[in-house]
């Protein structure tokens, strides 16, 4: 895999509708293929999922505002899923407050530095490395309780632990392993292609929110939200903010239906690391 090759395929890539593109296949390249584990029977959806996956882990290691201009680019950010790049490139301007040909060139050194990050770390290199296949978080917020279930897959030999979506130090374990400062320890380590769930029920203190934020590619994340018949909150989506957006209370989310047994259900698929899913609530007034 050359470097230089694969700048090249990044910044075609990024063209048009970038990874939400119809033909996306025939648009990555045998670089890039590689770069994000690509195999020849993947299909479309496959492909797309890959590669926004890989390089929005390897995005995690840029400076935020690079990592905004890229995540625009590509059209990974959900916000920012515009036809055209240009519209894309004015969305990141207007989220890190600079002009569109500043985030161009911006766009520009955060493809060299993904470049280099790819060929210096191959996909599922370190060992131990996993993905969520699912995740199942409920929340009764009368009596401060999370439910919290998960579906891991090993992406290489040696998977033994993974970290809680809700950070929480002690919980009780319903089964699927034992808990070390939020960290779940399986009995057995995993190899490639195994697949482990894991459940536990928590207290945590009362909150006006639950985030998750993930490290690693989750394919969904499914939520349940009680808040009981009497008096409900309203309630904001959070799908795929940015963190530093999440306490800002002018940040408007997808505004949500409280049910008539005052129950919030949401699902999210295919989410990008780092970027923040969940809900946030104020009482009404």
């Amino acid at each position: 895999m050359d470097r230089a090759d694969l700048v090249s395929e990044l910044k075609s890539l990024r063209k048009g509708r970038g990874l939400q593109a119809s033909r996306l296949p025939e648009r990555v390249g045998p670089c890039l293929r590689a770069a994000c584990a690509v195999s020849e029977a993947d299909g479309m959806m496959t492909i797309r999922d890959k590669v926004s996956g890989r390089l929005s882990e390897l995005s995690l290691q840029l400076p935020e505002d690079l990592r905004v201009a890229v995540l625009a680019a590509f059209a990974i950010t959900a916000e920012a899923r515009q036809p055209l790049y240009q519209d894309r490139v004015r969305w990141a301007a207007l989220r890190v407050d600079r002009d569109p040909r500043t985030v161009r060139r911006r766009v520009d050194e955060a493809i060299e530095l993904l470049a280099e990050l790819a060929m210096s770390a191959p996909p599922g290199a370190p060992p131990g490395t996993y993905h969520t296949a699912a995740l199942t978080v409920a929340v009764v917020t009368e009596e401060s309780c999370v439910f919290e279930q998960h579906r891991v897959s090993a992406d290489e030999d040696g998977v033994g632990s993974f970290a809680l979506a809700i950070p929480a130090a002690k919980g009780l374990v319903l089964y699927g392993g034992t808990l070390t400062e939020g960290t779940v320890e399986l009995p057995t380590p995993l190899r490639r292609g195994e697949s482990w769930e894991f459940a536990a029920v928590f207290t945590v203190e009362p909150e006006s929110q639950l985030v998750y934020v993930p490290g690693h590619r989750c394919e969904v994340f499914d939520l349940r939200l009680r808040f009981g018949k009497e008096a409900p909150p309203e309630v904001l989506a959070l799908d795929g903010a940015f963190e530093r957006d999440v306490p800002d209370p002018g940040y408007r989310g997808r505004k949500l239906q409280v049910d008539a047994a005052g129950e919030v259900h949401l699902q999210f698929r295919h989410l990008t690391p780092g970027l923040a899913y969940g809900a946030r609530w104020t009482d009404r007034l």
